[in-house]
């Protein structure tokens, strides 16, 4: 088996649907692959359906929501693939990807992770040029300042080169990692539940001497925001989990200093953010108060946990579990 391609999926069965069905479309003698999709206890009667309409696929039913990174682990797990490629549930693949991403792969040995193009609804490309977070861009105002000053020299950075270019890290909905690489850099860590564990991988793969590559000769369809949920309990739960997700990277990816500074600095930030929605809103738009006052209220119990417990983990990571 040539490619292992991983799917996690939680409740997005319509998206997964019109997935699953581009693959009807790809086909080679050239290479083989096979189709993994772990649904994350999605509990909601469809898994069968799918098990029935779907019987090439092999899915995989997690013991719970266990988060994206234990999701992708568990599918790795099940892998006969030597190459695997990580994929979200709202993308279509076309035909020519992915032997496009396997001729890539195997012709630039330093490459560890590699994508390709992403395009939304509107024909919109992603901007996959991406930094890694550090102590003086980690929030948007400070990133927005060190793009503005050095416009030049990122242009250089991310210039393509040949058919790729090399971003610091490459957004989760399209990782495509030989098994080799995968086990070198121990997989995906599952200290976060959602957020931040493709930065997060892909960081492990450069300090371990890879490239983290995109390739222009492919393009996966992604639809924004086409894996989330509109209710406004859920919209609070992803929401807060970015903010937790931050914290997980900074205990991770920075020391001394530069650590307590990060984590002060993101908590008066984002809960003076939320108090001043939250009564600003209130006057002229009641539902987005009442979810700023959902996301405050979560941020707040975490907070609250943090310090009793003494850890900036997710209470929905696995690893939090393991404490």
């Amino acid at each position: 088996m040539d490619i292992s391609v991983i799917i996690v999926n939680y409740r997005s069965w319509d998206s997964l649907k019109e997935c699953l069905e581009s693959f009807g479309k790809t086909s080679s003698s050239d290479y083989s692959f096979e189709v993994i999709v772990v649904d994350n206890d999605s509990a909601d009667g469809r898994l069968e359906n799918f098990k029935d309409e779907y019987p090439e696929v092999n899915f995989i039913k997690n013991s719970g929501n266990n988060g994206f990174a234990n999701g992708c682990n568990t599918g790795a797990s099940h892998a006969r693939g030597s190459f695997l490629l990580f994929l979200n549930p709202d993308t279509r693949i076309e035909p020519g990807v992915l032997p496009e991403l396997l001729k890539s792969y195997k012709s630039n040995p330093k490459i560890a992770v590699l994508s390709c193009l992403q395009i939304n609804e509107a024909d919109k490309y992603y901007n996959q040029k991406n930094s890694f977070p550090s102590f003086s861009r980690f929030f948007g105002l400070t990133r927005a300042v060190y793009r503005l000053f050095n416009k030049s020299s990122l242009r250089k950075k991310f210039e393509v080169k040949g058919k790729l270019f090399y971003p610091d890290w490459v957004t989760g909905a399209v990782v495509f990692i030989s098994k080799e690489w995968f086990e070198k850099i121990d997989g995906w860590n599952e200290d976060y539940w959602m957020y931040l564990e493709d930065v997060d991988i892909c960081k492990k793969a450069v300090a371990m001497g890879g490239k983290i590559a995109v390739t222009t000769e492919a393009t996966i369809f992604h639809k924004h925001g086409g894996a989330s949920r509109t209710n406004y309990r859920t919209k609070a739960i992803t929401k807060s989990e970015v903010v937790i997700s931050k914290h997980v990277y900074i205990s991770n990816h920075f020391s001394g200093i530069k650590r307590p500074v990060l984590h002060l600095l993101l908590i008066i930030g984002v809960l003076s953010e939320k108090i001043f929605l939250f009564l600003i809103l209130l006057l002229f738009a009641p539902s987005k108060a009442k979810l700023n006052f959902l996301i405050l209220r979560k941020l707040l119990s975490y907070y609250r946990n943090a310090m009793s417990k003494n850890t900036w983990l997710s209470k929905r990571s696995v690893n939090y579990q393991k404490l």
